[in-house]
């Protein structure tokens, strides 16, 4: 579907939950498989829920959401669905969040940059711990737009 923020890409299991949502150029993002079948049908409320996103009119997603990870990308995974729209963390809070060592922080940022639900599960509202916006699977102009839609402003810790 178009976008703001260019191209995206859903993609849903045979239960309708959708599995990933990324862009073109995406670092480990999806790309359309001959042996994929094309059904608007699963993508009708993400559609609209996205749409209204866009526009500023919704603040949170709810929509089945399934992706498959380790036992600890899925609690970072978690962990980001609690960040609230409009705000930002850090690497450093989501690690403590769920109760990951200091030395952790690496790890989790390695589980955030493997979130296959780029938008949905709100990745992009994490920063570095000195206010920067250090990575984003989707680019940073991106992160950069989607933290300007939110009205979101990073500020230095």
């Amino acid at each position: 579907m178009d976008s703001p923020v260019g191209p995206l890409l859903l993609t849903a299991g045979p239960d309708g939950a959708l599995t990933s949502l990324s862009v073109p150029g995406q670092r480990g993002g999806r790309s359309v498989q001959e042996a994929w079948r094309h059904d608007a049908g699963p993508f009708r409320a993400a559609g609209e829920q996205l749409a209204a996103y866009f526009a500023g009119e919704l603040t949170e997603f709810r929509l089945p959401l399934r992706a498959e990870g380790t036992a600890f990308r899925e609690r970072v995974w978690a962990a980001l669905d609690d960040v609230p729209y409009g705000s930002t963390t850090t690497y450093g809070e989501i690690a403590a969040r769920i109760g990951a060592s200091r030395p952790a922080v690496r790890a989790v940022g390695g589980a955030i940059g493997a979130n296959p639900l780029l938008i949905l599960r709100p990745c992009h509202r994490v920063i570095g711990a000195d206010g920067s916006l250090t990575g984003y699977a989707g680019g940073l102009e991106r992160k950069t737009r989607l933290l300007a839609l939110e009205g979101a402003r990073p500020t230095p810790r």
